[in-house]
């Protein structure tokens, strides 16, 4: 008995320095790749509250006029979800969703065949008879049964005039609309008591830079989108790559259902769960590598499906992310990695998502390395080298 005390005593101490020594590593990578969190959040707070705020003044403005309904923003990438790779500098990218003011609809229609894995779309503007519904103090008339000359009377401005080009929502039209009412209600806001601000430049976005007396900045990016049915895919005015698509096209964007499916797994997950970290981590130590962020953060959301919250505790940090870069590595290998949100069997149900893509054979995102065995060969020898 004495022996076998002494013997679990010393599998004990064994094991605690296992531990002792795994957690001081966990702490050395921490410091390392500065993988805290907490600036993310509350940064993103003050970007909630300056989107909050510029779309109260844009509701008393436009509320009587025939340009778009603009919602409230959503969050979405790295930044707002809390595992920016960047040391300074992030971007937080607010989804503003469009919706047609009173007198109009709006039409999805495909605008190429399918992309692999974004498909292209266009967004029709019709008028809508509104006749029945105005009322004696109403200040728009109806678009489609009045002639021109009484619209011109009314010096009322059409949305197919202004924003369209054709009977397409125009994404560029959109930002320029939007950049322009931004610099002109900068004044009024409260945040102008505390930062400068500057509008940089973009063509199908506003991109704004704020700067503190301290010389801290943050940058938020608007991008405009439209949602599909009520599901969480929205169609994005910001092209994620070179070339661009015509200024009509929108392209297909999964970071809203991106950014639930993470709020999901924080409910989910426990106190101190190093899921984010263990982003962040690897998305450092990824660069140079050629593989995108894309790719990284898919895995990683394959993972958070795969293996039980529980063991996504911060003592778990390096195994996580030995998993990670293992399911990548065999990624690469069999030139395939499943794109998360089609044919999913294992997709949250607060995620909703349209019924062709529950229906739909998972598209891969490795698919150009199957077409160019080059290109795999030489993606595993950037990745080897890390």
């Amino acid at each position: 008995i004495y022996e076998e005390e002494n013997s679990r005593d010393s599998e004990n101490e064994e094991s605690e320095e296992e531990n002792g020594a795994e957690m001081n590593m966990i702490c050395i990578f921490s410091r390392r790749f500065q993988l805290s969190v907490p600036k993310l959040a509350s940064r993103r707070r003050a970007v909630q509250e300056l989107l909050s705020d510029l779309l109260q003044v844009s509701h008393s403005l436009f509320s009587d006029s025939s340009f778009p309904v603009l919602e409230p923003a959503i969050g979405v990438g790295s930044a707002c979800e809390g595992w920016s790779p960047q040391k300074e500098d992030a971007v937080y990218c607010m989804f503003v969703p469009l919706k047609p003011p009173h007198g109009y609809a709006f039409h999805l229609e495909p605008d190429t065949m399918r992309e692999m894995p974004q498909m292209r779309m266009r967004v029709r503007v019709e008028l809508v008879c509104t006749c029945s519904r105005e009322q004696p103090n109403q200040k728009i008339p109806c678009f489609l049964h009045n002639s021109g000359e009484e619209l011109k009377s009314n010096q009322v401005a059409s949305l197919l005039h202004t924003l369209c080009t054709g009977p397409y929502l125009d994404g560029e039209k959109i930002a320029l609309w939007f950049q322009t009412f931004v610099i002109s209600a900068w004044s009024v806001l409260p945040q102008s008591h505390y930062y400068s601000m500057k509008v940089l430049p973009s063509c199908r976005s506003c991109k704004m830079k704020l700067m503190k007396a301290s010389g801290r900045s943050l940058f938020v990016e608007v991008v405009f989108s439209v949602q599909q049915g009520d599901s969480d895919i929205f169609l994005s005015s910001q092209p994620t790559e070179a070339p661009f698509p015509p200024s009509t096209t929108w392209l297909e964007s999964y970071a809203v259902a991106e950014a639930k499916f993470f709020r999901h797994v924080s409910m989910q997950a426990p106190p101190h769960s190093c899921h984010l970290k263990c982003l962040r981590l690897c998305a450092r130590l990824l660069e140079g590598s050629g593989l995108s962020i894309y790719a990284l953060k898919t895995t990683v959301m394959h993972l958070l499906t795969l293996i039980p919250p529980s063991e996504w505790q911060h003592k778990y940090l390096l195994m996580r992310v030995d998993d990670t870069m293992h399911y990548l590595r065999c990624c690469l290998e069999e030139k395939r990695l499943k794109h998360f949100f089609f044919g999913n069997e294992d997709m949250p149900e607060e995620i909703s998502l349209p019924p062709a893509f529950q229906e739909a054979q998972p598209l891969n995102l490795f698919q150009h390395l199957a077409d160019d065995p080059a290109a795999q060969i030489e993606a595993l020898k950037k990745f080897d080298k890390l």
